[in-house]
């Protein structure tokens, strides 16, 4: 087991990995920006360095100053957490070359799934259900034509190096495709690097789920269930939870073991999520796959009791993994707690936070950073906070959510707290009855009254 872990990241993912660090007897080290060096990760690290002024290119993600910081302190492994360069090939294979432990899969994994185009051909050579669409990158906008019309409208184009909502188009008609597919290519270029984008037929109207899944060295690979992620705006997640109201046995056998045959066929080490879409006669196509941990991965270890940031770190080490098949007890939820202000299109709201008062009580877990008199930097994400609950029941776990978040207060800033509470009194939430676009067709936000 490794002596010492470096965690290349910032905010409440790098507390929490020090944590479980903390109880498996790990040292850690904290690196940080000068915009953080007032963040609560560093102050329960065992060292804590430096590592460049704010903006996340010249510090985060500025691979140099990462591996300086493991050299000086001598780290052993590092555990890139999610975002910055938890997904980036190259520093993986850097961190090889270095003698450091990346803990996460290896470059060529990464590699391969990291390329929605590569990661789509690998799945069907794998037998792994997909969305239908062209058979990889579409070059031009003669071939994406022929394309639509052989498939059939609605379809999305999508930036094969995209993420986070970015470089995506649906297009409904065919006098619409060529704005779209220039449109598409050009903010790929800009946001990515890549203009390379494919083409799927668009799934109306789809869950948007994902399964857990774990591999280590020895080629074993297990799923932990699902998660059910379809509550969204922009592409971007505001609340999870597990399991999903739509999941039936049968068909989180059937999903499980796709995703485990599609760990499989990469060798997949490391904490993974294959993330499926499915429509209303609960068929599933394989969407994406993240090469790290998961924002929402507190909803999965609540109701499973597995520490998903511990397996990541014991398979990194060598260990086989000795994880049956976990069954799933109860309901979790989980709000993502970000500073900015519903009431104004979620307009970011940075600043100094004045009163940070935390819910407690049963089955209650905050995972943050953020405290009385800390200041919010405005150089990345806005997520300050995630409550988590869990219960017995679905009902019970909106119920305990509603409590908590009425707990929660936080003044200075905005959040997205009063968007929460109004949605757990949501009439289709409360029954299960969304799907992805459901935030922004049909949702109607009613800021309170001041």
């Amino acid at each position: 087991m490794f002596k010492k872990i470096l965690i290349a990241n910032r905010g409440e993912i790098a507390l929490r990995i020090i944590r479980t660090c903390k109880e498996m007897g790990i040292k850690t080290v904290a690196v940080y920006s000068k915009a953080d060096e007032d963040s609560l990760h560093i102050k329960f690290a065992d060292e804590a360095v430096c590592i460049g002024p704010a903006p996340s290119k010249d510090s985060y993600l500025k691979i140099p100053c990462i591996l300086s910081a493991a050299e000086i302190t001598n780290a052993e492994a590092i555990h890139p957490g999610y975002g910055f360069l938890s997904e980036n090939a190259e520093f993986s294979r850097i961190c090889s070359e270095h003698e450091l432990k990346f803990i996460g899969p290896s470059p060529e994994m990464i590699e391969k799934m990291g390329d929605k185009a590569t990661a789509k051909a690998t799945m069907i050579e794998g037998g792994v259900p997909v969305v239908p669409g062209s058979e990889g990158i579409v070059e031009d906008y003669n071939t994406a034509k022929t394309v639509c019309e052989e498939m059939g409208y609605p379809v999305i184009i999508k930036a094969s190096a995209g993420g986070g909502g970015r470089g995506m188009r649906i297009v409904h008609e065919p006098s619409k495709l060529k704005h779209a597919f220039d449109t598409c290519r050009n903010e790929a270029a800009n946001a990515f690097n890549n203009p390379a984008v494919y083409i799927e037929k668009f799934v109306q109207n789809p869950r948007h789920i994902e399964i857990q899944i774990v591999g280590d060295q020895h080629g074993n690979v297990i799923h932990l269930g699902e998660r059910e992620c379809s509550l969204q705006r922009r592409n971007q997640k505001l609340l999870e939870e597990a399991p999903s109201p739509i999941m039936t046995p049968e068909l989180r056998e059937k999903m499980g073991a796709a995703a485990v045959k599609a760990g499989k066929a990469i060798n997949y080490e490391g904490a993974g999520t294959i993330e499926f879409l499915v429509d209303k006669d609960h068929n599933f196509y394989f969407m994406e796959m993240n090469t790290r941990i998961q924002v929402e991965h507190p909803v999965t270890e609540e109701i499973t009791h597995c520490d998903l940031v511990a397996e990541q770190i014991k398979v990194a080490a060598g260990q086989k993994l000795n994880l049956k098949p976990l069954k799933m007890r109860g309901h979790a939820i989980e709000c993502r707690i970000n500073a900015e202000d519903p009431a104004h299109n979620f307009r970011p709201s940075a600043g100094l936070i004045t009163v940070f008062h935390t819910p407690g009580g049963h089955s209650v877990r905050i995972d943050t950073h953020a405290y009385a008199g800390y200041k919010i930097p405005p150089h990345y994400d806005s997520m300050i906070a995630k409550l988590i609950v869990s219960a017995p029941t679905r009902e019970e776990a909106i119920k305990r959510m509603k409590r908590a978040l009425e707990e929660f207060i936080i003044e200075g800033i905005k959040t997205t707290i009063p968007y929460h509470l109004q949605l757990m009194d949501d009439v289709n939430f409360k029954s299960g009855n969304f799907n992805t676009h459901y935030l922004e067709s049909q949702f109607k936000y009613q800021p309170p009254e001041t």
